[in-house]
């Protein structure tokens, strides 16, 4: 089978196409033969080596993918041959076939296609988690930084659903404004310019929001921290713009009766399994019914997967960038 793999850190060229055996599900594990794969934009830094965190190698990017079981591990009880799954934190996933954990799947209907349905592996699962852990109450003001992103508008939808009062995304550059406002946004403010912030504090009447949604840190860390209001919770949940360095935060900015709580994934799915699996039950029905919109940017062949890595670098994606075999 084919499998996409990294010798060396460096640019999207370095990613390189193998032959390698087909492997063998263990216990607790299933093999997919792959329908898609949802490229993730950490992959990217892990590829390059500037993550902040050590990316060991050789290389194989993770990634979310949707497939159909192909063969069952010992002791795996629960699925058969043919079951169609997404599963995330998937190893050496730019692949024809992946093995895939058995307690990190979710089954997927027919009637979603593939490259959807990869944003119900991890990505729509962070963006119910972070609003889940930033507490949004009815009525209240969101800003969502990345909000054009695979899962920023995602997080813009998901908001609107759960009863935010107002939404302002925010986007790297202006010609993905009217992509944020066609995914629930009612402002939309681009964080390249010098005065963003006062932008978003003018669209507030002064006030400054209740929850900020921060997965790019780095530059708009600090003012998105004095944009929340008393009581107003930042959460923190990726790293797109902190330049290999997280950000840290001043006790004195939390005097203002502030908040902010990290996010990851693992750690919702390994301190809330339950709330976790009643939420992605509720996210595919959202996705099969149409009230969550998943935007594809582009579905690519396995073999362009360094074209695939240089979209999201460029910052250019409407949404999701996709792999299939």
């Amino acid at each position: 089978m084919r499998v996409i793999s990294y010798p060396r850190h460096g640019a999207p060229d370095v990613l390189q196409l193998q032959e390698v055996p087909t492997p063998r599900p263990g216990p607790g594990r299933l093999l997919l033969r792959t329908e898609a794969v949802g490229v993730n934009f950490i992959e990217t830094q892990l590829r390059s080596g500037t993550a902040p965190f050590p990316s060991p190698l050789p290389g194989r990017p993770h990634g979310d993918v949707v497939g159909r079981v192909e063969a069952v591990g010992p002791d795996t009880i629960g699925f058969a041959v043919g079951d169609r799954l997404a599963a995330w934190a998937v190893d050496a996933a730019y692949a024809d076939y992946v093995v895939v954990d058995a307690a990190r799947v979710v089954a997927v209907p027919e009637s979603i296609d593939a490259p959807t349905a990869t944003a119900l592996a991890s990505t729509a699962q962070v963006a119910h988690n972070v609003l889940r852990v930033g507490r949004l109450a009815p009525g209240e003001t969101v800003l969502v930084h990345a909000a054009a992103g695979a899962i920023g508008h995602l997080v813009t939808q998901l908001a609107v659903l759960y009863g935010a009062g107002r939404v302002i995304g925010t986007v790297g550059s202006a010609a993905k404004a009217d992509f944020v406002l066609a995914h629930g946004a009612d402002e939309v403010v681009d964080y390249g310019r010098p005065d963003w912030a006062d932008q978003v504090r003018a669209a507030t009447d002064g006030a400054g929001v209740d929850l900020v949604l921060d997965s790019v840190e780095g530059r708009v860390f600090q003012p998105s921290l004095d944009l929340l209001r008393p009581f107003g919770r930042l959460v923190y949940y990726g790293f797109a713009d902190a330049g290999g360095e997280l950000a840290k935060v001043s006790m004195k900015d939390l005097f203002g009766l502030k908040y902010v709580v990290g996010s990851s994934f693992d750690a919702w799915l390994a301190a809330a399994p339950d709330q976790a699996a009643a939420a992605r039950r509720e996210l595919v029905g959202y996705v099969a019914d149409g009230r969550l919109k998943v935007a594809v940017h582009a579905v690519l062949p396995l073999t362009e997967a360094a074209q695939a890595h240089r979209i999201i670098e460029e910052r250019t994606q409407l949404g999701r960038v996709v792999l299939v075999p």
